[in-house]
């Protein structure tokens, strides 16, 4: 803390150590000057102590922002290691923290889709806290098949309306419909392996903050979602 009188001083390198880059093509969904919304795969994490991460490799895959405040590309919100889908970055130093502050206020509505196991309701609204917080999830069962090996499976649309580590993943598992190849907060007996986790982030909607439009982005179904239903 800083309390007035103190000195302080700055030594800045004259030049910056290079940096190793990384070469992982993303797919980008949307961009601007501000902000860009990208296509996470399974299998990296957002960011974090390791070299391969989304975040390391946001500035090969983005336009650098022309305006002042331009800076590299940050995520503002996480999706877990095994989940696919929609990640929301922000390009600017005043659009990271214009974004995070939305999803302070709970003004970013994310949708994903689970393919879960067991006997649903058709819908239901799951409020069980986590870590001691108040938490809320609800879900919409879409389509039900019969399975041989895990009775039933079922393509279900799941919205979090707080966002605690791992809300969907324990919500869903704390009503005993786990998420299909969660390891994690699975059933023992039901764990699929060499799959991956069946969670997608399917769409992002808020109000862009600078140009006051309505952002609305959906992504697709990945195609091992597909292939266990209909359509």
């Amino acid at each position: 803390m800083i309390h007035g009188g103190e000195s302080i001083e700055v030594s800045i390198p004259k030049t910056s150590p290079s940096k190793k880059k990384l070469i992982f093509p993303l797919k980008v969904v949307f961009e601007d000057e501000h902000l860009a919304v990208i296509h996470k795969p399974a299998g990296i994490l957002v960011s974090g102590n390791r070299f391969k991460t989304i975040a390391n490799a946001l500035p090969q895959n983005l336009q650098l922002s022309n305006l002042p405040d331009t800076t590299a590309p940050q995520p503002v919100h996480r999706l877990d290691y095994a989940t696919t889908g929609l990640l929301l970055i922000g390009k600017t130093s005043n659009s990271i923290r214009t974004l995070n502050q939305l999803f302070e206020d709970k003004k970013v509505w994310k949708t994903y889709f689970a393919v879960c196991i067991g006997d649903m309701k058709d819908q239901g609204e799951i409020t069980s806290t986590i870590d001691g917080k108040k938490s809320k999830s609800t879900y919409n069962v879409i389509q039900s098949v019969p399975s041989k090996k895990f009775g039933t499976l079922n393509l279900v649309e799941v919205i979090p309306h707080t966002g605690r580590r791992h809300q969907l993943r324990k919500h869903l598992s704390g009503i005993g419909n786990p998420i299909l190849g969660d390891k994690d907060y699975g059933i023992e007996d039901l764990i699929l392996h060499g799959k991956g986790l069946f969670l997608h982030a399917y769409s992002l909607q808020f109000i862009h903050p600078f140009t006051k439009e309505k952002i609305y982005i959906k992504g697709e179904l990945p195609e091992r979602f597909k292939k266990l239903f209909n359509h």
